[in-house]
């Protein structure tokens, strides 16, 4: 059992509570599994890497990135992510079905920072941190089944992603209160 556990292991029980429902009582459930989503509005300061690194590019602290950085992710914008919640939720048939709604296409660690130090334009300066006990090497969602049952796949590329998160960030009027260290 690592730090994670728990997480995960509410996750699975939560889809299993859900389920057992769906059969027992003929309930018109459908999970979603949602892989890290961004977009304009998330808050500074809830530890997720994307909005951590556009605060520090932004207010000139350099990046923290656990690890070597190598690691990969997989980033799927907001929009992208509505769409195909509004498909599963609206489709027929789909009662008792669960999908995978996240962008596939991976990117280094190393390399979302250097893209989110370009887009702001600042030289990239980082900070090597300790990788956390079970931090995976890859998240990387499978969406064939979102493809083929639901017509979905994400749409807006990271590069314009991130330029449009940038964007809320840097002219929001409560991006003043970024958690950043001093």
């Amino acid at each position: 059992l690592g730090p994670r556990s728990a997480y995960d292991e509410a996750k699975r029980f939560a889809e299993a509570l859900t389920m057992a429902y769906h059969r027992s009582h003929g309930l018109d459930a459908r999970i979603v599994r949602i892989f890290n989503t961004y977009g304009p509005r998330m808050r500074a300061g809830d530890g997720r890497v994307i909005p951590q690194f556009i605060t520090h590019a932004l207010s000139g602290v350099a990046l923290p990135v656990h690890g070597d950085g190598r690691q990969t992710r997989s980033f799927c914008f907001v929009e992208d992510l509505v769409e195909g919640i509004y498909r599963l939720a609206t489709y027929d048939r789909l009662a008792g079905e669960v999908f995978n709604l996240g962008n596939p296409e991976e990117v280094t660690l190393l390399e979302l920072a250097e893209t989110v130090a370009s887009l702001v334009g600042t030289p990239l300066d980082l900070v090597h941190l300790p990788l956390p006990q079970d931090d995976p090497a890859r998240r990387r969602p499978d969406i064939r089944k979102a493809r083929e049952g639901l017509g979905w796949a994400p749409t807006v590329p990271l590069g314009e992603g991130l330029r449009r998160t940038i964007e809320w960030f840097a002219s929001a009027p409560r991006a003043q209160e970024r958690q950043v260290p001093a």
